[in-house]
């Protein structure tokens, strides 16, 4: 079986990025963004998707954070989708729902080579987690769904603490990923009519 890797290096004026994926790892990260809560949120991905991670990005945080949250999404999902291949043998379809206390956010992604990404979470949060703009994470799944090229429905219909909406979103997303990817014996060839994805 190939080795289900992918590596991606992006540098602009803003950012330097550095992604490394294996979709078949154990949960093990290696993360460093510059924003401590966005680094957890990475580590959430890797740890209950069990892939192994590595991120490394220094951007213009004198500026504000949102170009080196934005461009370590894209380069994440186009690594996920170097990891990915032919997608020959996946299930492809997967869906999840993870509770955090009084949150609860429910994830369900088709890896099916057209992105798409409906997003959903109670409005009114809290603006900050630390250095972190909570309004980013809508904009993380766009990223990340467009270079992945999958398509993402992903809704919080309830919580109250900031810190709880965004990282079950995070750990919801991680395991419908981890469902999607894994490799089914029963299916032959790429899981679509199509033939392919």
């Amino acid at each position: 079986m190939r080795r289900r890797y992918g590596r991606v290096e992006r540098t602009t004026k803003e950012s330097s990025v550095l992604v490394e994926i294996d979709l078949d790892g154990t949960g093990s990260t290696d993360v460093e963004t510059g924003i401590g809560f966005y680094d957890h949120m990475l580590a959430q991905l890797a740890k209950h998707g069990l892939f192994d991670l590595v991120v490394k990005t220094t951007g213009d945080l004198h500026v504000d954070a949102h170009h080196t949250v934005e461009d370590t999404a894209l380069a994440l999902g186009a690594a996920f989708r170097e990891a990915l291949g032919d997608k020959v043998g996946i299930r492809r379809f997967a869906n999840a729902a993870v509770p955090l206390d009084e949150t609860l956010a429910e994830a369900v992604v088709d890896l099916s080579g057209r992105p798409y990404l409906v997003h959903e979470e109670p409005e009114r949060m809290a603006p900050m987690i630390g250095a972190y703009d909570t309004t980013l994470t809508r904009h993380i799944f766009e990223s990340f769904i467009a270079q992945a090229q999958i398509c993402l429905h992903l809704r919080v219909p309830y919580g109250r603490n900031a810190h709880h909406i965004v990282e079950a979103q995070f750990k919801a997303v991680a395991r419908a990923l981890r469902d999607a990817c894994a490799l089914d014996p029963r299916v032959t060839g790429v899981p679509s009519t199509k033939g392919t994805l």
